[in-house]
């Protein structure tokens, strides 16, 4: 493991090949640290460097965040948006320094998030398409308060996307999630939401889905 901007544990690929392996990036949620979606990587294809950060913000008394998040004492929350933006240049960064580090693929990169890593996942990939060939957006949502899509939408052509949420999720609600895939389509991204009837977690049938779409988009 090297000495890179932000903390992170790896898996190489299980089958070695000739060419420069794919990267496939973990982004884990707000309160959490780089375990969580790590024990998804003996699962994911077996030809992906799997790469699991840290969030940069330690969180008390343990976890991390990739940016503040504000309750006014009832349900509502607000981002500090200023402090995502300086996550989603932060990753960014960290895709060309492990790239360079551990000899990777540029033109192949994927992002898989899960809830505030998904936020920032979709913010990089829109932002930055040209670093993102694929992305994977588990229980979040687009904040267009962070992403700068580009004008010509031919950087988006070879992009795929996957996204999911638990229909019975209560700390982001579906309804954010079902405004993805009417987004995505304005810049010419074809994508489908699939709902679980889980609350706000993976459930197994949507590792397996996500597998798959790995699978047929490598």
């Amino acid at each position: 493991m090297k000495d890179l901007s932000l903390t992170h544990i790896i898996q190489e690929p299980k089958t070695k090949s000739a060419a420069k392996p794919p990267l496939l990036l973990l982004l884990h949620g707000y309160g959490s640290n780089e375990q969580d979606l790590f024990s998804f990587a003996p699962e994911l294809p077996d030809h992906y460097f799997v790469i699991s950060v840290r969030a940069p913000m330690p969180m008390q008394p343990y976890g991390n965040a990739w940016y503040t998040i504000y309750w006014d004492g009832s349900e509502a929350k607000q981002s500090d948006d200023e402090q995502a933006k300086k996550a989603r240049d932060l990753v960014v960064q960290f895709i060309d320094e492990a790239i360079a580090a551990y000899d990777l693929d540029a033109s192949d990169v994927t992002l898989l998030g899960f809830s505030q890593g998904t936020i920032i996942s979709y913010a990089v990939a829109l932002t930055y398409p040209e670093k993102v060939k694929n992305m994977i957006g588990l229980s979040g949502y687009i904040n267009e308060a962070i992403t700068i899509p580009k004008s010509d939408h031919e950087a988006y052509k070879n992009m795929g996307v996957f996204c999911s949420h638990g229909s019975q999720d209560q700390v982001i609600p579906v309804d954010a999630a079902r405004r993805t895939p009417a987004y995505l389509k304005t810049l010419g991204i074809s994508a489908t939401l699939k709902e679980y009837p889980v609350g706000h977690g993976v459930a197994p049938q949507n590792l397996m889905d996500l597998k798959q779409w790995l699978t047929e988009h490598s």
